[in-house]
């Protein structure tokens, strides 16, 4: 495959001049709210990469992972489910419409093929078990999360496409029409259908396919329902737009959170998991769904301890906690009803 064609393409000049007019983008860049370093304060990626190299015991599973399989065509279009495919990539159905979050479905989250494989088990689901998706909305450009092989191999499925500002020009190269493409800057809403209601917001992290960064937007959603009201959370470490977040369009009755590949070499671009608590409160969710783990490696901790430490967390704190298996369905309009299992437990 093309490495050239997967990395995408920059903005072009319209998009650039039209970017140079918004208060979040500088120098030709987009930019956090807050200032966020890529790494901490006198760390170096050199001596990141070499601590990457350092066994560390369990980051990846001994044998193959539980999944569910569950068939997508077919549901009942009354349902309301989502289901978690690991990592950040998931399928919501609800009130009639259907959304696909960051689908990742090619075997790795890198352009080199063979490395950053995902795990035994977590890749079951591939392109042809999506149904027809309404609206495929794209966190950011890194490749854990905008898998070109992926959505090309979708194109024909989906009828929408949501992004941050910048996103949508790697689509166009890709040969989508530019019809199907609706990229917005945070704080900005699209009324996607009658009662539905799309609004990107802010995230605390970075984008960049390979050396160029943050020339497109990264972002998390609100997603308005008739029946619901969802935050779908992208890759973010802590910071005020949480609050700001939950005091704007909260409370929420399920946020998507990230959850894993953390580490405190990077505190400000991924969530450390006692942040974790901190922004469920801020955002006012009355239940979580721990994401961004399960499937690749791309950080030194365990893989199960994003599990672990977020439902240990979540019951010291009395916030109730949503945990799926891969594929397993999420009763949308039963959340506070179920018992999850931990079922990484008899992985370890």
């Amino acid at each position: 495959m093309n490495l050239v064609k997967q990395l995408g393409q920059f903005p072009d000049e319209k998009r650039k001049e039209y970017f140079s007019t918004l208060p979040n983008y500088l120098d030709g860049k987009f930019q956090n709210i807050l200032p966020t370093p890529a790494l901490l304060e006198g760390e170096s990626m050199t001596k990141a990469l070499l601590q990457s190299l350092c066994k560390v015991e369990n980051t990846s599973p001994k044998s193959e992972l539980p999944y569910v399989v569950t068939d997508l065509k077919n549901l009942d279009p009354k349902e309301n489910v989502l289901i978690w495919f690991g990592h950040s990539s998931y399928f919501i159905q609800i009130d009639g419409k259907t959304f696909l979050i960051d689908p990742v479905f090619s075997g790795n989250a890198s352009p080199m093929p063979g490395s950053i494989k995902a795990f035994q088990g977590a890749d079951y689901y591939k392109p042809e078990h999506m149904p027809g998706i309404d609206f495929l909305l794209i966190s950011h450009d890194h490749w854990d999360h905008l898998d070109y092989k992926t959505v090309q191999a979708l194109k024909n499925k989906v009828s929408k496409v949501i992004c941050g500002l910048g996103t949508a020009q790697h689509f166009e190269y890709w040969g989508w029409d530019p019809h199907q493409l609706i990229e917005k800057n945070w704080w900005e809403s699209v009324d996607i259908a009658e009662g539905f209601k799309i609004t990107l917001t802010p995230s605390r992290h970075f984008s960049g396919r390979l050396l160029n960064r943050n020339i497109s937007l990264w972002t998390s959603f609100v997603l308005k329902t008739p029946s619901m009201n969802l935050f779908l959370g992208g890759d973010s470490g802590y910071g005020n737009h949480f609050t700001e977040i939950g005091r704007q369009y909260g409370p929420f009755d399920l946020a998507v959170m990230e959850s894993g590949q953390y580490n405190e070499k990077w505190p400000y671009i991924h969530t450390l998991p006692e942040q974790l608590m901190t922004e469920l409160q801020e955002l006012k969710t009355k239940n979580f769904i721990p994401v961004h783990n399960s499937k690749f490696k791309l950080a030194q901790h365990p893989w199960y301890e994003p599990l672990e430490l977020a439902a240990q967390h979540a019951e010291e704190n009395n916030i109730p906690i949503t945990l799926p298996k891969m594929g397993e369905k999420v009763n949308l309009k039963q959340l506070g009803n179920n018992t999850w299992n931990k079922w990484w437990k008899e992985y370890i």
